[in-house]
């Protein structure tokens, strides 16, 4: 399974058809709703996660704060895309863990053919 935490429906539903062939693909709208799927019957069954930085309610950086800081959400890759023009975000959001960072516009191929590198490099 991927995560997808996306608050915008289209580009949500363009991850999922780039994703094609990767596994079942969860979208949420927020963190929020990311961390109620990872704490649920399937959580553990997320391989990686995809988000956003600026969303409602808990946005990215909020997201990959309580993805380090809880011990119940076992690592695994994660990629943030962003519109935030901020140069120093690429730097933050790796030092919260994030595994890659893609500036919006994206190319979804790219961000496949990353996703599917770092799940291959974890075993699967």
């Amino acid at each position: 399974m991927i995560l997808v935490v996306e608050d915008s429906g289209d580009l949500a539903d363009t991850l999922t058809v780039a994703f094609d062939g990767l596994g079942t693909v969860v979208p949420a709208r927020n963190g929020l709703e990311a961390l109620r799927v990872l704490s649920g019957e399937c959580g553990a069954r997320v391989r990686a996660i995809v988000t956003d930085l600026q969303m409602p309610r808990m946005d990215g950086f909020e997201l990959l704060e309580k993805l380090q800081t809880e011990g119940a959400f076992h690592p695994r890759p994660v990629i943030v895309i962003s519109g935030d023009t901020d140069p120093a975000v690429p730097g933050r959001v790796r030092g919260l863990g994030a595994s890659a960072f893609f500036p919006k516009p994206f190319s979804p191929g790219e961000v496949k053919a990353k996703l599917e590198a770092l799940l291959n490099a974890q075993g699967g």
